[in-house]
């Protein structure tokens, strides 16, 4: 516990630093982020597949440095990175596999794709406020339900992937997750003076499906991670373990929270 703690201390204020900062410095951080996440993937699928690492780093690069800013580009550039791996089963058919371009296609789509949602968020209205409560719902949920279920945990959620996780625990996460969330809409509505439509509903609906997200996000990793049979996916945060192990919850919240904001700017404006 101590060293995991400790690990956030120091983590959290880079964190903050990065997401104010914005602009190129959260693409490069963000590039980071997502090169290591796709390296442990594909190193735990290595036992039983042969992805085509090179590929996947190079079109992750150029998708969140060029990509992520116009979406309008987003489905083409797949497009034509999934025939660019094909035609390696073409050219290098004795070494690659139509099932090893299915990996290393799903890699670069389930690290970099979902992970450049936090980009695409910050670039919407308002959006360097809103980017908080990606980590607010799932982080959030997390914690909460953590002390949730180890104080009135009971019933198992789904002991074959996650032993620990109860249904308290989750009922928890998704109590803890809305009222943050909702806390935090209070704060930049009165304390920054900020005025939009809706910003405590946003936030509320946010919380409640960000911390179903983030669990399902969790449990999908641990699902990963129970396949190819191993623990945690790397050791690069002390406690925590590897990216895909810290942010797993996050890969799926950023998109979620991304198309909130969407659909309530289309709907109310």
């Amino acid at each position: 516990m101590g060293i995991r703690i400790l690990t956030a201390l120091l983590g959290i204020p880079l964190l903050i630093f990065v997401i104010l900062s914005g602009g190129l410095i959260l693409k490069i951080a963000l590039c980071v982020f997502v090169l290591i996440g796709m390296y442990e993937f594909y190193k735990a699928m290595d036992n039983k597949f042969n992805p085509i690492k090179p590929l996947g780093y190079i079109f992750a690069l150029f998708y969140i440095l060029f990509i992520s800013s116009g979406q309008q580009f987003a489905f083409p550039f797949m497009i034509l990175f999934l025939i660019i791996l094909l035609l390696a089963t073409v050219f290098l058919h004795k070494k690659y596999k139509v099932v090893d371009v299915a990996i290393t296609f799903f890699g670069f789509f389930y690290v970099c794709v979902l992970f450049s949602h936090i980009v695409q968020i910050n670039q919407l209205l308002h959006g360097e406020l809103f980017i908080w409560l990606i980590f607010i719902s799932a982080w959030g949920s997390d914690t909460a339900a953590y002390f949730t279920g180890m104080f009135l945990g009971r019933h198992k959620l789904c002991p074959s992937l996650s032993p620990k996780k109860t249904i308290e625990g989750a009922i928890g996460g998704f109590i803890g997750s809305v009222l943050l969330s909702l806390v935090y809409g209070i704060i930049i509505q009165s304390g920054l003076n900020v005025s939009m439509n809706h910003l405590l509903l946003i936030c509320i609906v946010v919380g409640g499906l960000g911390s179903i997200a983030s669990q399902l996000g969790d449990l999908a990793a641990s699902s990963i991670k129970r396949y190819v049979e191993i623990k945690d996916y790397g050791y690069l945060f002390p406690g925590h373990g590897g990216v895909l192990d810290r942010f797993d919850s996050i890969l799926f919240t950023a998109p979620l929270v991304y198309y909130i904001l969407l659909l309530f700017n289309f709907i109310i404006g």
